[in-house]
Parts: structure tokens; sequence; C-alpha cells
């Protein structure tokens, strides 16, 4: 079964450099049981811009043509999505146990989803 697992992540934190070894250790873990798949850093809200193309003119061309230069993510609260890992578990209680050494190693709160299909 594959799980994403996120990071949430708060608008004043960084990772510190234990964090970091912290982490790459767990991805070691990972790949030595044959668990990862993928693993990546994701940007700020502040970063995002969102397309709805359903219309005739995009809500980002519009927001151009009106010189408007904010950020436009669906995630405005105070923590976000700071990154994520693809996994491959044989259930979901073994996924479980991998959110909890993740949200351990990165020092964050961790969301795990079920990947569909």
């Amino acid at each position: 079964m594959r799980f994403v697992m996120f990071v949430i992540d708060g608008a004043t934190e960084t990772a510190s450099p234990g964090e970091l070894s912290a982490i790459d250790a767990f991805n070691d873990t990972l790949r030595r049981g044959g668990h990862f798949i993928v693993a990546l850093g994701i940007g700020a809200p502040s970063m995002a811009r969102r397309f709805d193309e359903r219309l005739a003119e995009s809500a980002v061309a519009e927001a151009q043509r009106a010189q408007v230069q904010t950020a436009d993510s669906l995630q405005q609260a105070d923590e976000f999505y700071s990154g994520f890992w693809v996994i491959d578990a044989p259930n979901r209680s073994a996924a479980e146990q991998f959110a909890v050494q993740a949200s351990r190693a990165c020092n964050r709160k961790v969301e795990l989803r079920p990947l569909l299909g």
C-alpha cells in the first residue's frame, strides 16, 4: 500500500542542521526497508500560484493584468505543508508507525493519507 506523509510546518519554523540529519537518517531507514518512494520539500504558501482554467481566462492572468502579485494558495492558515514522503508500507498500521518516526525525525507534525489508485 502506498501512503503520503505531509510535513506540517509553521510560518516561523525552519529545519535545523540536527533535524536535517535526522531526516536523512529516517530516509535511509526507509530505503533499507524498501519503503522509500520519494521525499521532497515544498515551497511556502507565499510562493504559490493557483490556476483555474475552467473559465475563459485564468485567475492568474487576471491578477497579472491587474498587477496584483499576491500569493494564491488554498492554505491560508498559520500551518502549511512544507514537504512530503511517498512510502510503500505493507498496511495502514505500518504506515502509521512510519508517520510517528517521520514526525520525530523532522520535529514537526505529520499528516498521513493513503494514495488512491
